[in-house]
């Protein structure tokens, strides 16, 4: 039920603790955010107190509980209206009786109820149902977890747009650069949450979405896109292997393998060796074979004699090749050094072995209690090496850039006079037995 009017611009709250999701909102809110959303990690987290702050601070505003009603309709929405919301959401996935059971508790205690189609077998059917039913809004929400693996809500939200009598909002992945296809998709209600809390100045970022949708003119951000496979190098490029570890359930680590130099970085697809300590002939055949931007990763047992060096890397380099992760030995480091090739390695050794052609190239390998696949992509710098299986690669790579977004927000608070423990409430959620 889109029309001319530029859409609303609703900010969610998905922080675990009050005292950041104010901030956050007080900083939306004068970037030109109307609709401020009590997203479901702070409803869980702080209860429906967190409505009835938000509706003190914002009295002006219209206050969203993200409940995710799946059962209970009377009651959850009889709560969110007493605590001072104007909208609660129910899902798409509940059963009937609980979505008309929300609609009719809703007119009872003077609440609008909007559906989030998340979990609905055939959103446009359940569209059209919650309609005669009498609900409020329809949103369609691309989750977190579909987002990471590339997705886009754009395509559902055109065919329910087509199909809407009530106001349409759209949630998943939104930010300056593509709010406007979502408005010329139908929608009415523009649900944004990471680009807006993940923000160091979430006024800033909110300012630039609504400029955005008053010129029509998208501005895409460095950060808060989600890509796919064509951008896997962008992402890993500008995350850290500890960004990416942590994406990875603090996964992925090569142990024991670190750059020669500080400062080195590298980021590639692998192209695998195994061979015999100290045997350098197929590491040095694998040169040929690699490809501009390719990284050498080599298994060798864990220790020396040195299956590369100076040599070896000039060839390297001038094939393109991104860099080296040797779980063994190299030599030449100081000429390696100098040339600021990215070798990353167990040891360092001063004597190489002899060629004898021994091993195999474009096989799965075990660096640092870590299998590589050929293919695989492989990411360095200073605190080390982390590996991320091809096949997985788009995912992690996104959320490896999550955390990143993440941190740069809570970096700000710090920055702002905060710490570390405060500004994650730290004491709160440690355990008590």
């Amino acid at each position: 039920m889109a029309d001319a009017n530029i859409p609303a611009v609703q900010v969610a709250l998905d922080f675990l603790e009050m005292s950041r999701a104010l901030k956050c909102a007080r900083e939306a809110a004068a970037g030109g955010a109307v609709r401020i959303e009590a997203g479901t990690p702070l409803i869980k987290s702080e209860g429906l107190d967190s409505v009835r702050t938000l509706r003190a601070e914002f009295p002006d505003a219209t206050i969203v509980a993200d409940l995710k009603t799946m059962d209970a309709g009377r009651i959850e929405m009889e709560a969110a209206a007493k605590a001072g919301a104007d909208i609660a959401m129910v899902l798409g996935g509940a059963s009937d009786a609980t979505v008309k059971e929300c609609i009719e508790a809703g007119r009872n205690y003077g609440i609008d109820v909007g559906m989030d189609l998340l979990g609905a077998a055939d959103p446009v059917a359940r569209a059209k149902q919650a309609q005669e039913w009498g609900i409020s809004e329809i949103h369609v929400h691309l989750a977190i977890d579909d987002q990471m693996r590339g997705g886009t809500p754009l395509d559902l939200l055109k065919k329910i747009a087509e199909v809407a009598t009530v106001p349409v909002g759209v949630a998943g992945g939104l930010h300056s650069g593509n709010v406007v296809d979502a408005t010329a998709a139908g929608a009415d209600i523009l649900v944004i949450g990471g680009s807006i809390t993940k923000a160091e100045d979430a006024t800033v970022a909110t300012r630039e979405i609504v400029t955005a949708l008053e010129t029509g003119e998208a501005k895409a951000p460095r950060l808060f896109k989600r890509g796919g496979e064509d951008e896997i190098l962008d992402v890993l490029r500008t995350v850290s292997a500890a960004n990416l570890s942590d994406a990875l359930h603090r996964g992925g680590v090569v142990r024991g393998i670190r750059p020669i130099a500080p400062g080195l970085r590298l980021a590639g697809r692998a192209v695998t060796v195994r061979t015999f300590p100290g045997d350098w002939a197929k590491p040095v055949e694998a040169i040929d074979l690699a490809g501009p931007g390719d990284v050498i990763v080599v298994d060798c047992g864990g220790v020396p004699p040195a299956i590369w060096g100076e040599l070896a890397t000039n060839s390297a380099v001038n094939r393109g090749v991104e860099g080296l992760v040797v779980d063994g030995a190299i030599r030449d480091s100081g000429d390696i050094r100098e040339s600021g090739f990215p070798a990353f390695t167990r040891h360092v050794t001063p004597n190489a072995g002899e060629p004898k052609g021994f091993g195999e190239i474009g096989v799965t390998v075990n660096v640092g209690g870590v299998r590589v696949a050929p293919g695989d992509w492989v990411l360095g710098d200073d605190d080390g090496v982390v590996i991320v299986p091809k096949d997985r690669a788009v995912e992690y790579a996104n959320r490896a850039m999550d955390v990143l977004e993440r941190e740069n927000r809570i970096r700000a608070e710090i920055r702002a006079g905060s710490t570390l423990s405060k500004v994650v409430d730290l004491l709160r959620w440690e355990k008590t037995r």
